[in-house]
């Protein structure tokens, strides 16, 4: 499949392309060896991650806790 480089460094992706990627609107972009590669990123929104917290039963007094005995932990070493 071929795309075309715009006079203003823009690509349009194939269809076939970003649909065997499935949907992402972020790209991590590489130079390698004279190749382009792109690599989808999935940016995680912040309802996502108070979701996963919750699901975790992270919360406000769980890491309060924590705090200190990461402190703790990193002054003995």
């Amino acid at each position: 499949m071929l795309a075309k480089l715009t006079s203003k460094n823009q690509l349009t992706l194939p269809r076939a392309v970003t649909e065997a990627i499935g949907p992402t609107e972020y790209f991590e972009v590489e130079a390698v060896n004279g190749q382009i590669i792109l690599t989808p990123v999935r940016i995680q929104r912040g309802d996502a991650v108070r979701a996963k917290l919750a699901e975790l039963q992270i919360n406000e007094s769980a890491v309060a806790d924590a705090v200190p005995w990461a402190r703790d932990a990193a002054a003995r070493d």
